[in-house]
């Protein structure tokens, strides 16, 4: 399945240049999400823009597949990259660039529980509490299962359907590496802490 990973934002809150570059242990955040669903076996397409110039530049010296996107916004990327892409009618996976703990066996659960639920649509959420635990702000909560959740940037979509009635399996994951979504510095630190102590042999 084709991953399109979401890498057109100018990463403001942050301040620290184009936020897919900035880098954890030494890799830029944007390498550890190609990393994770090429090794989950999925074809990994960069979506970028004129925001992110040296991401676009990164990618092309990496030989990694880049879209050159228009950047007016994150949906309208997504759909613009799906159409020109080829995709009509299939799934696809999306991911934001920011979300450096994301792994394959997080990637191949979604996919086994989005299969079975044969919906055309996954969004997967993260316990609002569990973010709040680890020191992560929650700027956007929705209910789901019964729970205040944060929507933790993967997806799974099929292209064509995006006028907002797609069926959407909502699906709830108790997992704290989603909870590590970087958008400030106070959570790029956290982050740091997390992954470059499990790099320590």
């Amino acid at each position: 399945m084709l991953a399109l990973i979401m890498a057109g934002g100018q990463g403001s809150r942050l301040r620290m240049g184009e936020k897919p570059l900035v880098t954890i242990c030494g890799k830029p955040m944007l390498a550890y999400v190609i990393d994770a669903f090429a090794s989950a076996g999925h074809e990994v397409v960069v979506v970028a823009s004129h925001r992110t110039p040296f991401t676009k530049n990164w990618c092309r010296a990496q030989g990694i597949v880049l879209y050159e996107a228009e950047g007016l916004g994150y949906v309208e990327d997504i759909c613009a990259a799906a159409d020109d892409l080829g995709e009509a009618g299939t799934p696809f996976f999306t991911c934001v660039s920011d979300l450096p703990c994301l792994a394959p066996d997080i990637i191949a659960g979604v996919e086994e529980a989005w299969r079975r639920a044969k919906t055309p649509a996954c969004s997967t959420w993260v316990p609002r509490s569990l973010c709040e635990e680890h020191g992560c702000r929650t700027q956007y909560t929705e209910t789901v299962d019964g729970v205040p959740a944060c929507p933790a940037g993967i997806n799974i979509l099929t292209a064509g359907g995006f006028d907002g009635l797609e069926e959407e399996l909502c699906l709830l994951l108790h997992d704290r590496r989603l909870a590590f979504n970087v958008n400030t510095r106070e959570e790029l630190a956290l982050v740091q802490g997390y992954l470059c102590q499990k790099r320590v042999p």
